[in-house]
């Protein structure tokens, strides 16, 4: 029974010691304080009123909600600039008839990272992703802001990889 104790607070000590470094949003020490987001202005070929608007928020969504940043509007320690560059319906796979059975739409968008703290973690990179439908369905209303958010959702959390977890 001795040992098993042991053998218990040795392991126990290792797990919590290794805590110091990662944590559970599994950005590891960042030594920033603040952030800001600025307007990601919708450059795309077809212009979807709004879209600017809801990428800008949901990212700083979610750095707010994983991270223990504070936003600011000026001045930050990580800047997150940019915009949208693509917003694009496109035909994907055809029946038999010559006819769309899936269409996309893909978003991409164009992000500059800037640390203060550490220029060499500063970059520009395109992210991208997209949202398969059925071709019969129209891409409006609740399909085309389930569409969105999903992108958005998967665009940002790539962002906040690259920039704050180096995954």
């Amino acid at each position: 029974m001795k040992k098993a104790s042991y053998f218990f607070l040795i392991i126990s000590s290792f797990l919590l010691s290794s805590c110091s470094v990662y944590n559970f949003t599994g950005t590891g020490k960042i030594d920033a304080k603040t952030y800001q987001v600025n307007f990601f202005q919708n450059n795309a070929e077809l212009i979807e009123p709004g879209i600017d608007r809801t990428f800008t928020l949901t990212l700083q969504e979610l750095i707010q909600g994983q991270t223990n940043l504070q936003l600011v509007k000026n001045g930050a320690d990580l800047t997150y600039e940019g915009e949208i560059t693509d917003y694009r319906i496109s035909p994907m796979t055809a029946t038999a008839n010559q006819q769309a059975s899936q269409n996309r739409l893909k978003i991409r968008i164009n992000v500059r990272f800037t640390n203060k703290k550490k220029e060499a973690d500063d970059f520009e990179k395109n992210f991208e992703f997209y949202y398969d439908y059925p071709a019969s369905q129209q891409l409006t209303g609740a399909t085309k802001d389930a569409a969105i958010k999903e992108i958005f959702e998967r665009i940002t959390q790539d962002i906040f990889n690259e920039s704050l977890a180096k995954w």
